[in-house]
């Protein structure tokens, strides 16, 4: 507190020195005197910078409150005056401070008089120093208000991402729970595998609740449990291949956002082909960019398909959250035909190594 008070003060004399020494200029030239015509604008200017404290005072308890901009200014209008009236005795005090005139002058109606006379200046020095004062506290709201609108912005985007994922995780478990139950009474053994590697599936699911980015590694072991479960289902009529580049293992990706892509694959795609079909996961990076594809071989597209008459709660979901996280037109989400037959499923996003996280974080 001390400190900033004496850098406060500091400023404050450079600022009004500088100022004084300004309006001294022109009159140097032409008098003799150099010394009582730098005192005067010393004393002058100082006079004004002694009051400062005192007139943001009185702008502070003013009964209006900053959004009533009009009755603060006549409030000033009418304080002005004193103000000017003050400032005469405090400059006429400097004065007889620095020898350049007589205590004397402290005592009559000589000060009043010569405020009154120089009305109109003082005056204009007063309203500028109120100006600059109300500029700087309405810079202060603005930038307080951006502050609490981005504050704002960004709560409303995480309840948002947040709502998304939510409505993620019942889509999966209902699924999931639907592929279990088809094989408890055929196949009993190959049921508890199934239910093992569900348990460890919504361990995993609930771990990373609340968080919207985790390492594509981490993703890719989520994943990994998910076809667990459906290559027990299918057996060898699902075929799976991972094309990861090592070097994008790290890249920070949306929670729980292949396996939707997956499943759509396998419940429209390859499920219904008798004899089944391959999956391709493809993620690779691009200059700066991360490139996921999900492709199949199954059934494809229906003709006249489109996203927004057909999508599922797995795909919309997962495409409001990749914009909500890369917002603008930093990502990019198509479903589209295979030349080859059957659907891929592209994303595009920034790519952000989750070592570069990190040492943002500890920086």
């Amino acid at each position: 507190m001390m400190k900033r008070l004496l850098r406060g003060s500091v400023l404050s004399v450079v600022f009004w020195t500088t100022i004084a020494l300004v309006f001294a200029l022109p009159q140097l030239g032409q008098n003799n005197n150099l010394h009582k015509v730098l005192i005067s604008a010393l004393v002058q200017w100082w006079s004004w910078g002694i009051l400062v404290p005192g007139i943001l005072a009185l702008d502070h308890i003013l009964p209006f409150s900053a959004q009533r901009i009009v009755p603060r200014l006549i409030a000033h209008l009418f304080l002005g005056p004193f103000v000017t009236v003050v400032y005469g005795y405090v400059e006429t005090a400097l004065k007889a401070l620095f020898g350049i005139g007589a205590w004397s002058r402290l005592f009559g109606t000589s000060v009043i008089t010569k405020a009154i006379q120089e009305m109109f200046w003082s005056m204009l020095v007063y309203c500028l120093i109120v100006g600059v004062w109300e500029a700087y506290l309405y810079h202060q709201r603005y930038v307080s208000a951006e502050l609490q609108m981005e504050r704002l912005q960004r709560n409303f985007s995480e309840a948002r991402l947040n709502a998304l994922r939510m409505q993620l995780d019942p889509h999966f478990l209902f699924n999931a729970l639907n592929t279990v139950s088809s094989q408890v009474e055929r196949e009993p053994k190959l049921a508890r595998k199934m239910i093992e590697h569900l348990g460890d599936l919504l361990r995993l699911s609930l771990s990373s609740q609340g968080v919207h980015e985790i390492s594509l590694a981490e993703e890719l072991a989520f994943l990994d449990h998910y076809l667990a479960i459906q290559k027990i289902r299918f057996g060898d009529a699902l075929k799976i291949e991972m094309r990861i580049a090592p070097d994008v293992k790290d890249a920070l990706v949306p929670s729980l956002f292949i396996q939707p892509l997956v499943e759509n694959a396998i419940r429209h795609g390859i499920s219904k082909r008798a004899r089944g079909g391959s999956i391709i996961l493809n993620a690779q990076r691009i200059q700066e960019r991360l490139v996921i594809q999900v492709l199949d071989d199954g059934v494809g597209l229906p003709s006249g398909w489109s996203f927004e008459d057909h999508k599922g709660v797995g795909l919309s979901v997962t495409r409001e959250r990749i914009a909500g996280l890369y917002p603008g037109d930093t990502s990019q989400f198509d479903v589209r035909r295979r030349s080859e037959g059957g659907t891929e499923v592209y994303l595009s996003f920034p790519l952000h190594l989750r070592k570069e996280a990190d040492d943002g974080l500890t920086s």
